[in-house]
């Protein structure tokens, strides 16, 4: 199949679900693992440079220094995977996903298919085959992250090096489609069942080879959403998966990097279990195979917090609604068990009662509620203190009292969210429901449409859309925020529309609806502005 246009490509992204051959229990027991490890790792960590992407544009002595001179001096002396994995089984991570191939073409295992890989370096060992089975020996499930685009590929057959256009596409080029099937038939049949494939790029012709070669594989990009540094504002139906740096960079970047803090990664955690997807959490080793310590340390302060909290992030869904402002919801799937995750705004103190209105939740006569990770009967250093939660039913929600106990930190500052779990609870009510409609634009401005499908318990409700810029980014890449585009009052539910003004004719926009609950925002769907 052959594609015709970039925009093609990015139908193709938006609805990667289409003919999908991924088995729906390999779907539920993906959903279920709900946390993994992206390792971004190539023969350009040695430059601190963007993983790949600097061949794009370059100048031909660049391109060429690239391909013949890096891999002289690839060897990375300190590489030890059996201490990744170990860590990443301390931080709770169910599956790992390693870069076997970057556009650039790099292999990082034993392969007949090119000279530009690890066979060819000072190392001359098989990555990827150490990797995965450093992880499988800590219970760890393997996936393979493959690039069907192939920089080294398209220098050799004097192609300008890009992405997402019709010139470079695997399917336009018969030699590159067939490197790319030759490479994923050596990945699914060298080293055992895989679990997990991620084609970053245009999946035609390798995705059904997968399936053919290993039926249970899961593929997610390919075959499923899997927005890049950002969780959707609305639960996606069915599996889907958020890829987030822990950083502003895929692989490894000595300079002009900024971290997220360990708290800030645990927050995406707990967001994007709390809308029904994955975190895949990615590290880029330095060159000579040690993780960077900025990196190790955030992994051990999430692996803390699972340590206490893991039970609301394995096998959960999303509750009726995600949060009540900082208080984020998931529920055990199969039960009537849910997880208040509380944000610590303000910092909850340890030994500090805190109390809590829940207006989602309805409690039975057999409802139980208790601290993560706390007995509730014991107060370090202070018998007389009985720090039972303790809860009520009351006309404007459940009212839970509860202590943090549990010393986790020296300073007793532990900053992290604090979890709730209630057993045998109901919802206690129906929220509202917005959807994201169709839109045109004529002279720089657009009409966005949307529909306000239940009003839930409301009498009244503001509606309106959120719109953004896009140029630039690749498929799943959504860094630049949302900006207000107009809002109006609906007292029923119905269709609404609203003007949006000052847009470049040359643009590229995304848009969605959203409805203001008392509790919280609810989004729509996004959607591609239909420009001229």
């Amino acid at each position: 199949m052959t594609i015709a246009s970039g925009l093609l490509w990015s139908q193709r992204a938006e609805n990667p679900e289409q003919g999908s051959l991924n088995k729906p229990e390999r779907l539920e027991w993906f959903r279920d693992l709900g946390f993994g490890l992206f390792i971004h790792w190539s023969v350009d960590s040695q430059l601190g440079v963007v993983i790949s992407h600097s061949m794009a544009g370059a100048s031909d002595d660049y391109n060429q220094r690239f391909l013949t001179e890096l891999p002289k001096t690839f060897n990375p002396r300190k590489f030890y995977p059996q201490d990744w994995a170990a860590l990443a089984k301390l931080a709770g991570i169910r599956y790992v996903v390693f870069t076997t191939k970057h556009h650039s073409g790099f292999a990082m295992w034993d392969t007949k298919t090119t000279s530009f890989g690890i066979m060819n370096t000072p190392f001359k060992r098989d990555i990827t085959r150490e990797i995965l089975t450093a992880f499988k020996a800590q219970g760890i499930h393997p996936g393979m992250y493959f690039s069907p685009d192939d920089f080294s590929w398209l220098v050799k057959n004097k192609i300008d090096v890009q992405r997402n256009t019709p010139e470079v596409a695997p399917a336009t080029n018969p030699g590159l489609i067939k490197l790319d099937q030759d490479q994923v038939r050596e990945l699914l049949t060298k080293y055992g069942p895989v679990d997990v494939m991620f084609f970053d790029g245009p999946a035609e012709g390798l995705r059904d080879l997968a399936w053919k070669l290993q039926p249970d594989v899961v593929v997610t990009r390919g075959a499923m959403q899997t927005p890049e540094l950002y969780v959707p504002g609305v639960p996606l139906p069915g599996p889907w998966e958020a890829c987030f740096t822990m950083g502003t960079a895929w692989q490894y970047q000595p300079q002009n990097e900024e971290y997220k803090t360990g708290g800030r990664v645990i927050d995406i955690l707990v967001e994007t279990r709390a809308k029904g997807g994955n975190l895949l959490l990615n590290v880029g080793p330095k060159p000579d195979g040690e993780l960077p310590i900025e990196q190790e340390e955030r992994l051990r302060e999430v692996a803390l917090w699972m340590f206490v909290n893991q039970e609301a992030i394995y096998g959960t869904r999303p509750w009726v609604i995600t949060n009540e402002n900082n208080i984020w919801f998931t529920k055990k799937k199969d039960e009537d068990t849910l997880y208040a995750i509380v944000k610590q705004q303000p910092r909850w103190v340890r030994s500090e009662w805190r109390d809590f209105v829940l207006k989602s939740v309805e409690v039975t006569d057999k409802t139980e509620v208790s601290v993560l990770g706390q007995n509730g009967r014991v107060l370090e250093y202070r018998p007389t203190v009985n720090p039972k939660p303790t809860f009520e039913q009351k006309a404007d929600g459940l009212h839970v009292r509860a202590m943090f106990t549990h010393r986790l930190q020296d300073n007793s500052r532990w900053p992290n969210p604090i979890v709730l779990k209630l057993t045998n609870v109901r919802p206690a009510f129906a929220p509202p429901k917005v959807e994201t409609g169709g839109s045109s634009f004529s002279s720089g401005t657009a009409t966005l449409e949307g529909v306000l499908a239940d009003m839930g318990n409301s009498t009244s409700l503001e509606v309106g859309f959120q719109i953004r810029s896009i140029v630039g980014l690749d498929a799943s890449d959504r860094s630049i925020p949302w900006r207000e585009a107009g809002a109006t009052t609906l007292t029923k539910t119905g269709s609404f529309s609203l003007e949006v003004s000052g847009l470049k004719p040359d643009g590229i926009y995304e848009y969605r609806a959203y409805v203001k609950h008392p509790l919280l925002t609810l989004y729509g769907a996004d959607r591609r502005l239909a420009m001229k």
